[in-house]
């Protein structure tokens, strides 16, 4: 049995995610101790405890403290993922419902059913788009057509948002099983070929998307670049509001996006999604930061070899290559400090 330290690298829910994936697709026991140690409410919480459930279902998995809060958990597989239906609710963990995102879920079960022998459906209600997880926009419209470049073909319905703190969004993934894996095509992102996006409230006021709208396109013309942003109302149980802005180049895909909040204005929340397309637009790099974490364990498993340039080091990176060793596979190498460009380079696969 492996263990691990939940405290190492972010110390959050991340090595989690990677090592439950990892323990579905190499049938390895697992043991996780101090799960959140460091975070004010530690151990499991209810999006944390709804991946553990959902992973041991595709496996056939033995648990043992999978319990909001548990800070020490046990995932013993039993048999190789199983393709089938799924469908899961975060309120099934959380006494009055939560709005734990949906979309870290699925990024937990979806390269084990992609690589099971049959198709899969994965239905999640919970958040679909809330702070410090990738929005469904973002999944949908970059994590998505990345992998389909490594051979990953899953396609992604998204019919009600699902907005803090109220959740209730859901994401309904199709999954045809039997991946095989493709080299990776990318060099350099190539020629940037549009930027789109959304401005978004769910039950409240309609000038309030038509303002960040209005101030995206015009932050982001006296910065040399053409966006096309739509001011929409979405279904949603809860008020809410946000924007998603996707950079699409010849030969990669980017997303950025932030959060409205009581108190702060629209055109706030506009100019911070436009600062972070900006800074990664000028930077050259393939890879934003956050398709770089997201991107290890598909590398990895590829085995091909690559270098790909990120436009910013983060420690979920970081937590996500040191996960995958102590597995003991040959993760990607990162080059560059924390917080500054780099790149992750995979030497070829070991024979």
């Amino acid at each position: 049995m492996l263990t691990l330290d939940g405290t190492r690298g972010e110390g959050g829910g991340q090595i989690l995610r990677t090592a439950l994936t990892l323990a579905c697709l190499t049938g390895m026991p697992l043991r996780l101790e101090r799960i959140r140690a460091g975070r004010a409410k530690p151990g499991l919480r209810p999006q944390h405890l709804t991946a553990v459930r959902a992973a041991a279902a595709i496996c056939a998995a033995q648990l043992t403290g999978d319990a909001v809060g548990s800070q020490t958990l046990t995932f013993t597989p039993t048999t190789a993922p199983l393709p089938g239906d799924y469908f899961f609710d975060v309120a099934d963990a959380a006494s009055g419902g939560s709005a734990g995102a949906v979309t870290l879920i699925l990024q937990t079960l979806l390269l084990p059913l992609a690589l099971a022998a049959g198709p899969s459906r994965v239905r999640l209600r919970g958040g679909t788009f809330v702070p410090w997880s990738p929005p469904a926009p973002y999944v949908m419209q970059v994590y998505l057509p990345m992998l389909a470049q490594l051979g990953i073909e899953v396609s992604c319905a998204h019919p009600r948002w699902g907005l803090y703190p109220r959740g209730g969004g859901t994401l309904v993934a199709e999954i045809p099983g039997g991946a095989t894996w493709h080299t990776p095509p990318w060099e350099a992102r190539g020629p940037l070929q549009a930027v789109t996006g959304i401005a978004f409230v769910a039950n409240l006021p309609s000038h309030i998307p038509q303002r960040m709208s209005d101030r995206a396109r015009t932050l982001l013309h006296q910065a040399g670049l053409a966006g096309q942003i739509e001011p929409q109302h979405v279904p949603a149980d809860g008020p809410g509001a946000g924007i998603f802005l996707h950079a699409r180049y010849a030969h990669a895909q980017a997303g950025f996006c932030a959060w409205g909040r009581k108190g702060l204005p629209a055109e706030e929340v506009a100019a911070s999604a436009c600062a972070q397309l900006v800074a990664y637009h000028r930077s050259e790099a393939l890879l934003d930061p956050h398709l770089a974490d997201q991107l290890v364990l598909p590398l990895t498993l590829a085995g091909s070899a690559c270098i790909l340039t990120v436009s910013k080091i983060t420690q979920h990176l970081l937590t996500n290559v040191e996960t995958v060793r102590l597995f003991g596979l040959q993760a990607p190498r990162v080059v560059g400090p924390l917080g500054e460009p780099g790149a992750l380079i995979l030497e070829k696969m070991d024979d």
